[in-house]
């Protein structure tokens, strides 16, 4: 069997730390994109609620509603 060459192993461990930064990358890319989705979600939600609470005129609900969804759009970045 050939023994592989310093620069040949230097080489192959440079491209394995390419390629775990990549994977990071992507995981990090798809919890944020997750997470956004689940925010959207839940927001949506909310909006309904609120909406449905306005219909009933539940001012208390619309009240906890609206709070819910401030802490939701603090969470969302808005």
């Amino acid at each position: 069997m050939k023994e592989k060459s310093y620069a040949e192993l230097m080489k192959v461990a440079a491209m394995k730390r390419n390629r775990l930064k990549e994977n990071f990358v992507q995981e990090l890319y798809v919890e944020m994109l997750l997470t956004e989705i689940q925010l959207t979600v839940e927001k949506e939600k909310l909006m309904q609620s609120i909406d449905q609470a306005i219909d009933r005129k539940d001012r208390m609900s619309f009240l906890q509603l609206s709070s819910q969804l401030k802490e939701v759009n603090k969470k969302f970045g808005t």
